[in-house]
């Protein structure tokens, strides 16, 4: 039952990833990948490795993805 779990986390990874590549939209792509990062915590802490979970989940999916999102809404009118 573990490893099914583990496989649909893993596949909605890929996912994500993909909707990151395909969907338009800086900010878009950029909140998938932080779902993506989140699913990776998910499936690290069902592999049985919870420091690196919370490591991924604050910094990976946490601080990464808020410090992108920032960038963006900052440079979004700013004119060449």
């Amino acid at each position: 039952m573990l490893e099914l779990l583990v496989f649909l986390i893993c596949g909605a990874i890929v996912v994500s990833g993909i909707l990151a590549i395909v969907l338009d939209g800086v900010l878009v792509a950029a909140i998938s990948g932080g779902l993506a990062t989140l699913f990776a915590a998910v499936c690290y802490v069902l592999l049985g490795a919870p420091d690196v979970a919370m490591t991924e989940a604050s910094i990976g999916s946490g601080l990464s993805t808020l410090i992108l999102v920032y960038t963006i809404r900052r440079t979004a009118g700013a004119k060449d």
